[in-house]
């Protein structure tokens, strides 16, 4: 007996993304990948998905992951010789995803260069138990430096689920707001799946990320991408992941 309907699922194609910001690829320094095999092999999947530039963002957390140049851009520089190696023909840039805490207010201060991607944009997140209370604060010292302030994962932080006001506050401060992709998927919980279809459908989202670690992320966003509905979540929404982010050189 024939189907009329139509297939729920179509090939993975994440092309019209096509730069992805957040993510944990490179080796060795977070909670992220921790070998270069590894690295390679899911840049090469990444790829097959539809991607042509990835951008590296290590975390930086003074007490657990006190990264920062001297220890990031050797990592990108052994990746893309990797890649070279194996043929691999993609665009890979780093930058870092900044704990928003009094070290980080210290460092902006200080006046030394902080990793940042784009056209002047950088990646900043909270803890998820509490909103860090120097937040504004740090928004505008960085707005006051010519810098973007891309706050990551802004979904994933409960406390601000019935207030979406906050929302508008950052973007309005000169923020962008980046939502992880698997969010969509439900992958961390329902509220934050709501949450972030939520701001999708009220053009309040501006990046989208990966913000790939492990396995279980790579194949949470297969699945993702093989669901026709998600595409259809992006008809009519400027998401600007290739205009802010394509043109850009390290």
């Amino acid at each position: 007996m024939f189907s009329f309907l139509k297939p729920a699922t179509v090939t993975p194609d994440l092309s019209f993304i096509g730069v992805d910001m957040h993510s944990h690829l490179l080796p060795g320094l977070d909670d992220g990948l921790k070998n270069l095999d590894e690295t390679v092999q899911y840049i090469g999947e990444l790829q097959q998905l539809g991607y042509t530039k990835l951008i590296c963002t290590p975390h930086i957390i003074s007490d657990m992951y006190p990264n920062s140049a001297e220890t990031i851009l050797p990592k990108l520089d052994l990746v893309r010789n990797a890649l070279i190696e194996k043929n691999i023909n993609i665009t890979i840039e780093a930058a870092a995803e900044y704990m928003v805490d009094i070290d980080m207010e210290r460092e902006i201060k200080s006046g030394r260069p902080l990793l940042t991607f784009g056209r002047n944009l950088i990646l900043i997140e909270m803890s998820y138990i509490a909103p860090s209370p120097n937040m504004e604060r740090v928004i505008f010292h960085l707005r006051m430096s010519g810098l973007h302030p891309v706050i990551a994962h802004p979904e994933r932080y409960a406390y601000y689920h019935h207030n979406f006001e906050i929302y508008e506050r950052f973007a309005d401060m000169g923020c962008y707001l980046q939502v992880n992709l698997l969010s969509l998927l439900g992958y961390y919980g329902k509220p934050v799946k709501i949450a972030a279809e939520k701001m999708i459908k009220n053009n309040m989202v501006d990046l989208l990320g990966t913000d790939l670690h492990h396995e279980k992320h790579l194949a949470g966003l297969k699945e993702l991408a093989s669901k026709k509905d998600f595409y259809k979540m992006f008809e009519g929404v400027n998401i600007r992941n290739k205009a802010l982010l394509l043109k850009s050189v390290l």
